[in-house]
């Protein structure tokens, strides 16, 4: 299986009742298998969320009905979906609820490479960190039983190599669902007076968590009693760097693997009075290495990691990375000659609707030396590159509109914001609706190609005519709402409706319809 697909059969087989997400790399395939598994007859809800704060909601809604919810996302979606995430550590959970977070080193597809375990320890949650395949389908499972045991939501932390690739996965027995059971209402109403009380509970309950991570099955200490130089602490998936560099068991050096959060302080200990110097191996940010070393380390041990430079700080770890940190010897590598790849960087598709409207606004801007096109998260975030070279931001969902705003209030003239469909709905909805209160000197470019394409063709939310609806419902003049075909023989007269939108003084709206061309090419086949 995946890893992502590891996951959603140890939900199922947890007893999921629900189970919601919105589709991100590298953690979309989570949802897909569990859709296409309960279209099978498997009694749970499985769905897209319009956004990843809504799809937060939904699973909280289901714990507090006393059953199982699984919310899925990628890292950048846990920042929209932080204000329940926090909120959801005081208020506990009733029924499992565990956040299933992929992190992206490396940003294969993402603005960043922020460590989702920042976000355990801000939230004062338990966070499990699977090494494996197998480790992602029975930590799941073991996720939900932690999260009842100690009501609280739990973390189940992915990375892209782990979600991405594909090993042998041994399942056990299912077990039932939940039935409903209703909790305390005034433990999740969160005025000052409950919400004190809460987040008292939860403080005292760190010492239990932690405990039950010095417990845990998954973390493994190994200590060499014949090596007492070096010891090495690794998490996730860093493990297998780790073990890879030695032939053998008896090669290897004390080595404590660690897969759950709060860190296990007994373990730890053991290793660190062990060895006298501890090289630390983890993915992501220097988590642990932080945690340990503190302000000023620990006295007479020397600690090697990210912090030191034995390790790089960004981008993805690997075996030979590692083998480095370690001072083994380079491997022999295959001479290859000059034999090199040609360079192919991402671009839209042959025959993408996104490239019409592209050629439209850049010819409508010709004439405006001073325009910036604040852009958004999509497949046409590919119009940065060449041949078009036509946006001049992208920073987060929804943020083109924002932007937009903000800059046509600084003088930016023209501002021009392009969104997809689906990120209108997701974000952009609300600077949407913040623009039309004040009819700011703006075009807003939406970009409707039915879908969420970048993702795998995922249902949009906001597209066609219900998309015109809400536009016009926001407040946004209807003479100024313009529907275009972005198509070569139509490149004349989008360009002149753009240029007219442009020069109205106010807001406008114009929406590129047309369907994604591989959506158009599954629904022939």
């Amino acid at each position: 299986m995946l890893g992502d697909e590891a996951v959603a059969l140890g939900a199922i087989h947890a007893g999921l009742s629900g189970a919601y997400s919105y589709p991100g790399t590298p953690a979309s395939e989570i949802m897909e298998y569990l859709i296409q598994h309960a279209e099978g007859g498997k009694n749970y809800v499985a769905s897209w969320a319009v956004n990843e704060k809504v799809a937060f909601e939904e699973a909280l809604g289901t714990s507090f009905a006393g059953k199982r919810a699984l919310v899925s996302m990628k890292h950048v979606g846990l920042n929209v979906a932080a204000d329940p995430f926090m909120n959801s550590a005081i208020t506990g959970a009733n029924g499992g609820l565990i956040v299933v977070v992929a992190d992206d080193p490396g940003m294969h597809s993402s603005q960043n490479e922020q460590d989702s375990r920042y976000y355990a320890q801000f939230g004062q949650i338990f966070c499990l960190e699977p090494s494996n395949h197998q480790e992602a389908y029975d930590m799941t499972r073991e996720a939900f039983d932690v999260s009842e045991k100690f009501g609280i939501p739990v973390m189940v932390r992915m990375v892209t190599r782990l979600a991405h690739s594909r090993s042998g996965v041994r399942p056990r027995p299912p077990r039932e669902q939940n039935p409903i059971k209703y909790g305390e209402g005034k433990d999740w109403t969160l005025l000052p007076v409950n919400a004190r009380r809460r987040f008292k509970i939860l403080v005292e309950k760190q010492k239990d968590l932690t405990h039950a991570s010095d417990e845990s099955e998954f973390n493994v200490l190994s200590l060499n009693e014949g090596n007492t130089s070096l010891g090495i602490i690794a998490s996730g998936i860093a493990c297998n760097y780790v073990y890879e560099n030695f032939k053998t068991v008896e090669e290897q050096p004390s080595i404590l693997k660690i897969t759950s959060y709060p860190l296990p302080d007994k373990q730890i200990d053991m290793l660190v009075q062990h060895v006298d110097t501890i090289l630390i191996v983890e993915e992501g940010y220097p988590f642990i290495e932080k945690n340990l070393m503190g302000a000023f380390g620990v006295h007479g041990k020397l600690f090697k990691g990210k912090l030191t430079g034995h390790l790089p700080m960004t981008g993805e770890l690997s075996p030979s990375v590692v083998r480095q940190a370690l001072d083994l010897p380079a491997l022999e590598k295959k001479d290859i000659g000059d034999f090199q790849l040609a360079g192919r960087p991402p671009q839209l598709c042959q025959g993408c609707g996104h490239r019409d409207t592209y050629d439209a606004l850049n010819k409508a801007l010709e004439a405006y030396a001073q325009s910036h096109v604040f852009s958004d998260i999509g497949c046409y975030t590919l119009g940065a590159l060449p041949p078009y070279n036509a946006i001049n931001s992208c920073v987060c969902m929804g943020a083109s509109v924002s932007m937009a705003k903000g800059g046509a209030e600084a003088g930016v003239y023209p501002s021009v914001a392009v969104i997809g469909d689906s990120t209108f709905a997701h974000s952009g909805l609300t600077p949407l609706l913040d623009a039309a209160a004040v009819n700011t000197n703006m075009t807003v470019l939406i970009l409707d190609n039915a879908t969420v394409a970048m993702t795998g063709g995922q249902p949009s939310f906001a597209s066609g005519e219900k998309l015109v609806r809400l536009i016009e419902g926001i407040g946004v003049a209807k003479d100024h709402i313009k529907t275009i075909i972005p198509l070569p023989k139509n490149l004349e007269e989008n360009t002149r409706i753009i240029k007219e939108e442009v020069e109205h003084n106010g807001l406008s709206v114009i929406i590129a319809a047309r369907e994604c061309v591989q959506q158009a090419r599954k629904k022939r086949s």
